[in-house]
């Protein structure tokens, strides 16, 4: 086998973190704000969802039932452009294929952020191991229920272009404008972003900046 060329730096500062297409499905602002401006801020919810991704990360590899589980699989794609790490990945059969399993605090959601983040952590792991996968789960921590996902056709486009999409703005260094929505009081960053105070200033505020565009 012919030696590896060592990783190119800049491709590997080029990678964007595959966690970016969850928060950028869910709100765009709330995925510059921590992947470009780097601001972070920790509430119950995000508290309670860290807590338990470290328990699962940390874990060690077991093997019940002919399936072995690893976890904590740091995660890797150039030709997506994606890196991250992956809660758990379960091996079963004579040759295994990577079996992706994420782990969420909360519940099924009517969006499909969740299920684009599995999808990218599938593609990076095919294009490690080589193999095609066609499914993973995720276990929700108020279900305590797998739900499956299929990696179709429709849900790899839908990933692919959310990827293409974060790598852009993050390369852009581009900070969408605020931008009040429901999923707002759901967020840990309302407080840095502020999207009704925003969205629309004050009046002495709109008048400043009109000047300063003159």
């Amino acid at each position: 086998m012919m030696p590896q060329p060592p990783p190119d730096p800049a491709v590997e500062d080029a990678l964007v973190p595959v966690s970016a297409l969850q928060h950028y499905l869910f709100c765009p602002r709330q995925c510059a704000l921590i992947h470009i401006e780097r601001i972070w801020a920790e509430d119950g919810a995000t508290a309670e969802g860290r807590i338990l991704h470290e328990r699962v990360d940390h874990g060690k590899p077991d093997r019940r039932r002919g399936v072995r589980t690893v976890r904590g699989i740091a995660l890797r794609s150039f030709v997506h452009g994606l890196a991250g790490k992956a809660d758990a990945v379960e091996f079963a059969g004579a040759e295994p294929s990577p079996y992706p399993v994420e782990y969420k605090r909360g519940r099924p959601k009517a969006h499909r952020a969740d299920e684009v983040q599995l999808c990218a952590q599938a593609l990076c792991l095919e294009e490690m191991f080589g193999h095609p996968i066609a499914e993973g789960a995720l276990f929700y921590g108020q279900t305590k229920k797998r739900m499956v996902v299929a990696f179709d056709a429709e849900l790899r486009m839908l990933t692919m272009r959310t990827a293409a999409e974060v790598r852009a703005m993050i390369a852009e260094n581009r900070t969408p404008a605020p931008r009040a929505m429901p999923g707002c009081k759901r967020c840990s960053l309302a407080e840095q972003c502020r999207p009704k105070r925003l969205e629309k200033p004050p009046p002495v505020q709109r008048w400043l900046a009109g000047q300063l565009a003159d």
